[in-house]
């Protein structure tokens, strides 16, 4: 995804679904902030012309400018599918180590009329000044930005050590992937993640999310996990991206200790997986795959 800054006279309207909770009140045993349910259609018909000369109306994947208003304050503007905004925007704070764990965050408030959003957090954003101060842009469609230093946290990352993989799992997530029904196979122009399930010989799908960056289905999902309470330990990364350092440090602060991706890499994403002991498979289709880095948890 590609941040693109737009200056705005105010900060969006707070729509809300729900009485407030007061920042102030002990957390729940199973917190969830107030939310919004503001996903746009994902694809929208287009009139077109064939190589016949034939009139057609085909679907096209959406794009929308969504503006992040953090405490009032105005943090970038994405652009994205729209088809999971709320969790988007949680996920993005969450990977860009702004906060620290969901019960930070009080409300996330979408409002399509203005392409905003406006989060409430209890004690602001962790070291924002610092880290928007540094800007790293990263490869990738639209190429991403990751604010602060990415090596900042790496070293604290332990994924768990007696995680495995199957070859099984590995070819059954696979062919999951291949037979899902997505946004792709009907507009094409979007990335798609998985979340998956890490079994001895299965790997069932969690959820699945497209956008037109895979930063921001990255993002999406890591937002879907806080929300739901998810651990990644036991579970395996898809994406059909390319792997990035981006990309790999991200599934690493999640706590998943294997990614896969249809598509190659690059060497620092490389580097990264080694350091961190991170299980890496490239261009993973049908019974064909390249095992990168973590071998010892790979089980053939």
């Amino acid at each position: 995804m590609h941040p693109i800054v737009r200056r705005r006279d105010a900060p969006p309207r707070e729509t809300r679904t729900q009485p407030m909770p007061d920042p102030r009140l002990p957390m729940p045993a199973s917190y969830r902030p107030v939310l919004t349910s503001a996903a746009r259609p994902s694809t929208f018909d287009v009139a077109a012309t064939d190589e016949h000369g034939e009139a057609r109306v085909v679907p096209v994947a959406g794009e929308h400018p969504l503006t992040l208003y953090v405490d009032k304050r105005e943090l970038l503007t994405i652009m994205t599918l729209g088809a999971a905004p709320e969790a988007l925007a949680i996920g993005y704070l969450r990977n860009q180590r702004l906060v620290e764990s969901i019960e930070d965050i009080v409300s996330v408030q979408v409002d399509w009329d203005t392409s905003a959003v406006a989060i409430v957090t209890r004690s602001g954003l962790k070291d924002l000044e610092q880290k928007t101060a540094r800007r790293t842009k990263t490869t990738g469609c639209g190429q991403g930005t990751v604010f602060g230093d990415l090596m900042d946290e790496i070293d604290r990352v332990r994924l768990p050590a007696g995680a495995t993989l199957t070859r099984a799992a590995l070819y059954d997530l696979l062919d999951r992937v291949r037979l899902h029904e997505t946004i792709y196979k009907q507009a094409g122009a979007v990335h798609g993640c998985a979340l998956a399930q890490n079994g001895p010989e299965r790997a069932a799908i969690l959820m699945f999310v497209e956008d037109v960056g895979r930063h921001n289905a990255v993002d999406a999902i890591a937002g879907r996990m806080w929300l739901d309470g998810l651990d990644g330990a036991d579970k395996v990364f898809y994406t059909t991206g390319r792997l990035t350092s981006e990309m790999v440090i991200k599934c690493a602060q999640m706590g998943i200790p294997f990614l896969v991706s249809r598509s190659g890499l690059t060497q620092m994403g490389h580097d990264i997986a080694t350091k961190v002991g991170m299980t890496m498979i490239g261009r993973a289709t049908n019974r064909h795959y390249l095992l990168f880095t973590g071998a010892e948890r790979f089980r053939p």
